[in-house]
This record gives C-alpha cells, sequence and structure tokens, in this order.
C-alpha cells in the first residue's frame, strides 16, 4: 500500500482546526451533512445501530438523528476532544474502524475518506460492520476540488522556481468511488456529484479558510521548504488574473461526490436473468422485429 497522506499531520491540523473553533470555515461540512441527512430521510428504513465517521463537529450525526430513521448513534473520532458535553466518543485512527463484524445498521462518514491511504480497506471495514440490509452513506470529496488553487500554485512554483512539488492533494472521481464500493461487496450502488462554487476576497480569504478546516496540504511527499511571502503574493495575483469575477472576488470549486450503497439481503431487488422479459423490446417501441441471419 502506498502511503500518501500523512495520518499523523492530519490529526494535528484536525486538532487545531478544532481548538480555533471557526464555525463559519466548516461550511462545507454542514452542506455535506445536510445532503446526507436528506437521502437519509428519503429512505424508507429505520436503522436501530448507526455510526458516524470523524465528522469531526458531530453535523452530520445530528442532522441525521432528526430525520427520525435512527434509533441510537455513536460516533467514531481520533480523540475524545471532539466529544459534546457528555458525549460517549469511540477513539480510533482515521483507517481503523473498531467495530465487531454485522453490529451497525447505518454507517455515515462525511468528507473524510478522501484522505485515508487505504481507501479500498476502509470501504471493506465499514460493509463487514454493516449487518445484512445495512445502508453506507458517505461524503467525499472528488475531482474537481480546489481545480483553480492547484492551477495556480503550479504556474506560480514552476514561474519562481523552474520545478514544481505537489500542493494540492489528489481527488478521486465518480467512477473510481463507484468501483471501490462494487469492490467492496456493496449492492444497489448510488454515486453522484455535486459541484459548489465559493467566493473569497482573494487567495489569503482562501488559504485561511482552508487552514480552518484542517485541510491544508498532507502530502507524505509534500516539499518541506518553507514558502515565502513573494510567492503568495504572486501566487494571489495570477489567481486573480486567471479566476476573478467581474467584482474582484476569486471563485474556489468544491466537488462533493455522494454515495450510498447497501449490504446484500435476499429481500433486495435483484436484475431479471437473460431471456426472462415478459414482453418483447420491439412490441414496446411499436418496431417491426428483424431477426439476424446465422
Amino acid at each position: 500500500m502506498e502511503i500518501v497522506f500523512d495520518q499523523s499531520l492530519l490529526a494535528a491540523r484536525k486538532r487545531r482546526a478544532l481548538r480555533q473553533g471557526d464555525h463559519k470555515a466548516a461550511f462545507l461540512l454542514d452542506i455535506a451533512a445536510g445532503e446526507l441527512a436528506e437521502r437519509l430521510g428519503v429512505t424508507e428504513r429505520h436503522f436501530d445501530e448507526a455510526i458516524e465517521l470523524h465528522g469531526a463537529t458531530g453535523v452530520a450525526a445530528r442532522l441525521a438523528l432528526a430525520t427520525g430513521k435512527i434509533g441510537h448513534l455513536k460516533r467514531i473520532e481520533n480523540e475524545r476532544g471532539f466529544a459534546a458535553a457528555g458525549e460517549i466518543l469511540i477513539e480510533a485512527p482515521l483507517e481503523e474502524l473498531p467495530l465487531e463484524p454485522e453490529s451497525v445498521n447505518l454507517v455515515l462518514s462525511p468528507l473524510s475518506l478522501h484522505v485515508t491511504n487505504d481507501t479500498p480497506g476502509v470501504f471493506i471495514q465499514v460493509r463487514r460492520a454493516l449487518k445484512a440490509d445495512g445502508l453506507f452513506l458517505a461524503a467525499i470529496p472528488g475531482s474537481g476540488t480546489l481545480q483553480e488553487l492547484r492551477d495556480v500554485l503550479l504556474a506560480t512554483e514552476i514561474e519562481l522556481t523552474g520545478g514544481a512539488s505537489p500542493r494540492v492533494i489528489p481527488f478521486a472521481d465518480v467512477r473510481d468511488v463507484g468501483g471501490l464500493l462494487q469492490r467492496a461487496g456493496f449492492t444497489l450502488p448510488v454515486i453522484d456529484a455535486e459541484t459548489y462554487t465559493v467566493r473569497y476576497d482573494n487567495l489569503f480569504a482562501l488559504m485561511r479558510d482552508l487552514r480552518a478546516m484542517g485541510m491544508t496540504n498532507p502530502l507524505v511527499d509534500r516539499s518541506r521548504k518553507p514558502l515565502t511571502r513573494a510567492f503568495f503574493l504572486r501566487a494571489a495575483e495570477l489567481y486573480a488574473e486567471r479566476y476573478a469575477d467581474p467584482d474582484g472576488r476569486i471563485r474556489a470549486t468544491f466537488s462533493i461526490i455522494y454515495v450510498s450503497g447497501w449490504t446484500p439481503h435476499e429481500s433486495q431487488q435483484k436484475p431479471l436473468q437473460p431471456g426472462s422479459a415478459k414482453a418483447r423490446l420491439a412490441d414496446a417501441l411499436k418496431v417491426e422485429e428483424h431477426k439476424l441471419k446465422q
């Protein structure tokens, strides 16, 4: 397994974001939590035991509980500091699910799976923890996220140094995530993406939000050489030149892939076997059927 993300650094930055407590910067998590709750709300099931995976503020857990679809819900987090007053957390690293096999009915994952080194393994752990006919709902930042920032930082570094190092993490696309869901053994998969455009006064305002989200560069292969003020000033200029609206504010793209998958159960709808159709397609289309010559 290739180690792409520095998990200790990720945990440290998440702790720092928690201490700063900038609730406005949690807007992306709030959006994802609302979407997950809406999708849960239209599900015609009740889930006795649910888990929220590394949801930071716990907003996904709270909104999910408010749907009335959940009996009991527990949260898994890196450390107890993320617990609300009187709340009991299960403490575990990002890529470990300390759950017994077939012990829960629902797993919610809001904006954390994009920084796992063994994402297929995490999907499989979720699948094993779910009971038959259990539901996995996830929101995962996807391809296109921070594409403007990636472009500007790359262009600035090439211009000033003649080389470049990774500054923005890679994000999976919808097809990749769908493949992971099927590979892990989920059935009835549904995967779609929503793109959100957020406007900022300048690059520095965007960077402040990313730090407050704990989303600054956690790549193992990141450059350890500190960037200069001149670098960021030039990057801000390029950002404004390439991605500013007429009023001077810059755009930042965030794409979120929403995922749902079920663990297999005999009651679930299954595809028809070939040749089992009770009506001909030609009749439905009101056209003449022509058999192919052998």
